[in-house]
């Protein structure tokens, strides 16, 4: 079985790491200073207990010196992918799985859900239809990534806390293909459960991701702050009941409700969510994938989105300020 992590930052170099020490065919693709310091010396991985290990590892630029690989697990953020699906063809062969580790509402969201909206394209996340048509979704293996994980340096990743990796096929079915990749993702000691409803936890993660995220970027508050403030935590909330709505119109269920998923967040405790890092490091900003797109589907159920409309207008600005976004 040959995988590729493509994007192998963080979460992808975490991944990466944990197969090639279980022996596995993995290949990764990366860029820059990264890229150079794993060619060179390998990639580090600091786990949790603060016990670094180092392993040599396949890694380029070009995913044609790479060739036709079983699974393709793409990690980038969710506003990369589309610009490199190009790049990636080499990797695909006819047997190619492509494995979405992306976050936010995936591009594939409406392929084989079983209801009218089949086949729907989401413009928010895929511009273009480039991955409905570059990758195809019969390809597409759907994943949610618990995982947190820091880039400290070069060539060193740093494990923070979580390693599971669910995933699940867009029509629910236990596929070979999908069994296949958990076992190897389980011998490298990572959790990889293979759900029925996977856009189920989609959601559950994207509630934090959509209201979290975006205060945080405007406030620059942690989440232990703006999980309590009496300002802020209510409007988290009115975004989350917003997007409930949607997704319910849409067949999802919630496991929990509103105030658990917030309480949650407190609990995390002082932790900058990606999108104040982002900022914080003149990084583009995942705001499409994740409120934009609930925006649109807001559209497509006809579900007013007040409160999602009115931080999505001021988070585009705060990022345009800081020319880290440009629609």
């Amino acid at each position: 079985m040959k995988i590729c992590v493509f994007g192998a930052g963080a979460i992808g170099g975490y991944m990466g790491v944990k197969l090639a020490q279980a022996g596995a065919d993995v290949s990764l693709v990366a860029r820059g200073p990264h890229l150079a310091a794993m060619q060179t010396g390998g990639l580090t991985l600091i786990e949790e207990n603060g016990a670094p290990q180092t392993v040599q590892v396949t890694a380029c630029e070009d995913p044609a010196e790479l060739g036709p690989q079983d699974y393709v697990i793409v990690t980038l953020k969710a506003h990369s992918v589309p610009p490199v699906v190009a790049r990636m063809q080499p990797l695909i062969g006819p047997q190619t799985t492509i494995v979405s580790g992306v976050n936010g509402v995936p591009w594939w969201y409406f392929h084989k859900i079983g209801t009218d909206l089949e086949g729907t394209r989401l413009q928010t996340v895929d511009p273009g239809n480039a991955q409905w048509d570059g990758f195809g979704p019969d390809r597409v293996l759907g994943c949610v990534v618990y995982p947190a994980a820091e880039v400290t340096e070069p060539g060193t990743i740093r494990h923070i806390e979580g390693n599971r990796f669910s995933l699940g096929e867009p029509d629910g079915s236990r596929s070979e293909r999908a069994q296949a990749l958990s076992s190897a993702l389980s011998s490298a000691g990572l959790k990889a459960p293979v759900r029925p409803r996977l856009r189920d936890e989609i959601w559950v993660k994207l509630w934090g991701n959509l209201s979290f995220n975006p205060i945080s970027a405007l406030t620059h508050a942690t989440l232990d702050v703006l999980c309590t403030d009496e300002g802020t935590r209510p409007v988290a909330r009115n975004m989350m009941l917003e997007a409930q709505e949607i997704a319910e119109k849409l067949g999802v269920k919630f496991p929990i409700d509103v105030d658990r998923r917030i309480d949650g967040g407190a609990a995390v405790g002082a932790h900058r969510t990606s999108m104040l890092q982002d900022l914080d490091q003149g990084r583009p900003m995942e705001i499409d994938a994740l409120i934009g797109s609930v925006q649109e589907l807001g559209r497509i159920t006809e579900t007013p989105t007040p409160t999602i409309d009115t931080v999505l207008a001021l988070t585009k600005l705060r990022a345009r300020s800081a020319g880290l976004y440009n629609g």
